[in-house]
């Protein structure tokens, strides 16, 4: 099964896919989607669409994992993210209706580090531990899109959109037998 995560944003979204046979997850490739050249914001959600269309045909990924909706003090700032997120979905829709999921960025960090207001840093350690030191990630936004497929991978019991997660999988008890 191949996940995408991705990470929502107006101006940059990070993206990563993993491979998940059995038990084992495999690291397959991650990155940022630009946006920011496209002064406009409205011009930019036809670029956000055909970028994650895009990523949908080239890894033809069975499921696709995002973050939800996150707090924030700027209305107008919440408004261009939830529009972001729209025609991101309505790009994953194409090939992947039915296999959408989200999830809180608190559940993502607490999946990946064990502690829900983790720094960014700390998620970045903890994927570096399950994938090897020489990842390196060139934006925050990789961090997290990677961060969010394996959440998915550990909570592949959640509900669809708009749906609650249980996050009753750590990766202390999916990687406790690896040494």
């Amino acid at each position: 099964m191949v996940i995408l995560g991705i990470d929502p944003g107006s101006r940059k979204a990070g993206y990563a896919v993993i491979k998940v046979v059995g038990r084992k997850v495999e690291y397959l490739a991650s990155g940022a989607l630009r946006y920011d050249k496209t002064p406009e914001f409205l011009d930019r959600l036809g670029l956000i669409y055909q970028s994650v269309r895009e990523l949908c045909q080239k890894y033809s990924p069975d499921e696709v994992a995002l973050e939800s909706l996150i707090y924030v003090k700027s209305i107008p700032a919440l408004s261009k993210l939830a529009q972001a997120r729209g025609a991101m979905i309505a790009a994953m829709s194409e090939t992947c209706l039915g296999k959408i999921y989200e999830y809180s960025p608190n559940l993502v960090k607490s999946s990946v580090t064990g502690h829900g207001h983790a720094a960014k840093e700390g998620v970045e350690k903890s994927l570096q531990m399950i994938f090897g030191s020489q990842l390196d990630f060139k934006t925050s936004d990789e961090s997290d899109a990677l961060a969010i497929a394996v959440c998915h991978f550990l909570s592949r019991d959640a509900k669809k959109l708009g749906g609650t997660t249980s996050g009753k999988r750590t990766l202390k008890s999916v990687f406790s037998g690896r040494a």
